[in-house]
């Protein structure tokens, strides 16, 4: 009797045994085991960290979205001129409370591109004393110098938007306690005065994290190479 073959896993089922896998490594803290299955998958660090990186683009694109939605969500409850005063109060506390989240997955997002490049740069080191070849050798070496320069700058640009997203949600919490005790058209009105600064925080952090996005982008382009 002929064996039949054993059936192929779908896709599907091959990527959530993967997830499976991913999970229970991270949970361990294992980030050696970790690389070692993902490297099984044809995933080697320079994957993860491009990957990695998207991620965290992503994630900036994101924030810089709900700051604006929340920036809008305020601007139109401090032009309240009558209705329902309680449902935009909830809406700019929604928004408020979003951004606070978005801000936590950024930060997250940025300790995982640490960790990863970390690891790149160590392993990278480690393998440039296995090349025999002199020339091969500075080559490469020269190639990490480079690489780690401008990651060096990417990450520079990461931490200082990310670091500037803490005022704006301090005062943003500010705003949202204030009119949860004094939600009033007179309270309102006090906050009109205050609207210019947030403004222009919001402003301000929007442009870095457009040009962490520009960084990201770049550095991308370097790995590709």
């Amino acid at each position: 009797m002929i064996p039949r073959p054993s059936p192929r896993l779908p896709q599907a089922a091959v990527r959530w045994t993967l997830g499976l896998v991913i999970v229970a490594l991270c949970a361990t803290g294992c980030r050696s085991s970790y690389y070692a299955v993902m490297e099984s998958f044809g995933k080697h660090k320079r994957d993860l960290l491009r990957s990695a990186l998207t991620e965290a683009s992503q994630e900036n694109q994101q924030a810089a979205t709900q700051f604006q939605d929340a920036l809008a969500q305020l601007q139109a409850l401090t032009g309240f001129q009558g209705g329902e005063l309680e449902t935009k109060y909830n809406a700019f506390k929604a928004d408020y409370d979003d951004c606070a989240a978005q801000a936590g997955d950024v930060h997250s997002r940025i300790g995982k591109v640490e960790r990863v490049a970390r690891d790149l740069f160590a392993e990278w080191e480690k393998e440039l004393q296995q090349i025999q070849r002199s020339s091969l050798r500075a080559s490469s070496a020269e190639k990490l110098k480079a690489t780690r320069a401008r990651y060096d700058e990417l990450h520079a640009a990461l931490t200082r938007s990310a670091a500037g997203m803490d005022p704006v949600l301090a005062q943003m919490k500010d705003y949202v306690l204030y009119l949860k005790h004094n939600l009033n058209a007179q309270a309102i009105g006090s906050l009109k005065t205050e609207m210019g600064n947030i403004e222009t925080g919001i402003g301000q952090l929007i442009q870095s994290m457009n040009h962490s996005i520009r960084e990201t982008e770049k550095f991308l382009s370097l790995l590709e190479q």
